[in-house]
């Protein structure tokens, strides 16, 4: 008896189921695949003498080499007219015009100009330190242009790797004498 009165409420419960009124479909095409988080990355660029953290989406694996990369794009029209500039001379040294980055803030440097940029800092990952080696074609920068280097540097591993305290950060001019970077002035606006 108790079996058959199981087995009664096991019916009822799946006939209640099969009833609850969703129509079985078959594979439905609704846009293209699952994406996840962009990355974003913060690079620095200076109004008024401050640093000013600005954010960029990224493509590519977050990592030192790559928010450096954009750091030399420059700011984009939008944000030169809010007067964000760098004091890194550096663009002068590309081959040609880094071209401003589009609305979407996505990546625009063609292979030219991200082997140009690649050439003018070197960026060199170590167990204890995180070094950026500017070319013999740059002149020794001002200290908050170096700021610009250290903060997006930080900045960049704090997305990298959310948990572990970022490496120093040293940069070393052309002349050799190396400036390391403390992240006091890396601004979060």
């Amino acid at each position: 008896m108790r079996a058959v009165r199981r087995g009664a409420l096991a019916v009822s419960a799946l006939c209640a189921l099969v009833s609850c009124g969703i129509p079985t479909t078959g594979v439905v095409e609704a846009g293209g695949p699952a994406g996840g988080v962009v990355p974003r990355i913060r690079v620095y660029f200076v109004a008024d003498d401050t640093l000013v953290g600005v954010p960029r989406r990224t493509v590519a694996p977050v990592d030192v080499e790559t928010a450096v990369e954009a750091l030399l794009q420059g700011p984009t029209g939008a944000e030169r007219a809010k007067r964000l500039t760098t004091l890194l001379p550096l663009q002068a040294l590309l081959p040609s015009p880094v071209p401003a980055a589009p609305a979407t803030d996505g990546p625009t440097e063609g292979p030219q100009e991200a082997d140009a940029a690649a050439d003018l800092v070197k960026v060199v990952t170590e167990d204890d330190r995180v070094s950026l080696e500017l070319t013999a074609g740059i002149r020794e920068l001002p200290g908050i242009a170096v700021d610009q280097l250290v903060c997006t540097a930080l900045g960049a591993q704090r997305v990298a790797d959310p948990g572990a305290r970022p490496l120093p950060v040293t940069v070393t001019g052309p002349g050799g004498r190396p400036v390391e970077g403390t992240g006091a002035g890396c601004s979060e606006r």
